[in-house]
């Protein structure tokens, strides 16, 4: 079979990309695997189908883990499809994805690179696992530990470790994060890849979710409380966050809104670059 394949990356983060709108591709997990292979294949952290419109939707996403297998969410493989739907001449960005709908913009286009804001899922459940870890759901489940030093942490090591462990039915995705005065530093073990990847889109907001509920007054960069009484009601206070967060392959920005009568966070915005890296016809088996 004959492929035609577009690869790009965010943050570091790069996938293979076929535009299936004419539902040309219909890959076995075998084939997304050699894809995906980095010396038998494209190399990739990851394998998307940008899928035809639907009802309400101007594209779908189906998005393969390296493993062959399809996987959860993927917020950095959601803005990289935003932008190659955006140089496939799309100019609505409201897609279907595993977790459901979302809804995306281009901040800023050029035909190589484009800076895009995806909205994520909002959240209603954040545990606490542990006096310096958190276990959440943000698209793709996530366990979030807090450390000293991202930079010589043993990643590899504890990311298998948290990885497979028994508490967490299916596997997890495995973040570390360093708090600093003005942002956060995040490694990511990711699932399904089973390594450490140089950045993670549902990774990083699951980080800077789990951060406001650690250390509230650090790591963030912007920070605004307001209240409100919808409908008429009980005031509600809000407050309004930014933080800017340094992965391994490049920053990213994760906004969000957390209701503190509910203990909800919604309007959660994940932003960086999504970079069109090359594409090629390659025949598989």
């Amino acid at each position: 079979m004959l492929i035609h394949a577009y690869k790009y990356q965010g943050a570091g983060n790069d996938f293979v990309i076929l535009d299936n709108r004419n539902d040309e591709y219909n890959l076995t997990p075998e084939q997304i695997k050699l894809l995906c292979d980095r010396r038998f294949g494209i190399g990739a952290d990851g394998m998307m189908l940008l899928g035809k419109a639907t009802q309400g939707h101007d594209f779908s996403m189906r998005y393969f883990n390296a493993d062959g297998y399809e996987g959860s969410m993927c917020g950095n493989g959601g803005r990289c499809l935003v932008a190659f739907a955006a140089h496939r001449g799309i100019k609505k960005f409201d897609f279907n994805a595993i977790d459901g709908f979302h809804t995306a913009q281009v901040l800023d286009f050029t035909p190589y690179r484009c800076i895009v804001k995806l909205k994520m899922k909002d959240l209603e459940a954040c545990d606490k696992y542990s006096e310096n870890a958190y276990f959440l759901n943000t698209g793709s489940p996530h366990y979030v530990e807090f450390v000293e030093d991202t930079a010589t942490y043993p990643v590899d090591e504890k990311g298998k470790y948290w990885r497979y462990h028994e508490d967490f039915e299916g596997g997890t995705n495995v973040n570390f994060v360093q708090i600093r005065e003005n942002c956060i530093n995040v490694r990511t073990y990711e699932r399904g890849v089973e390594a450490e990847t140089f950045a993670c889109g549902t990774g990083v907001t699951a980080s800077s979710i789990a951060t406001y509920l650690y250390s509230p007054e650090k790591g963030h960069s912007e920070k605004q409380t307001v209240a409100v009484c919808p409908n008429g009601g009980e005031k509600e206070e809000l407050e309004k966050l930014k933080y800017d967060i340094h992965a391994l392959g490049d920053d990213l920005q994760v906004c969000f809104t957390y209701n503190k009568s509910s203990k909800t966070f919604t309007d959660v915005y994940l932003t960086g670059p999504a970079t069109f890296v090359f594409e090629c016809d390659i025949e598989i088996k």
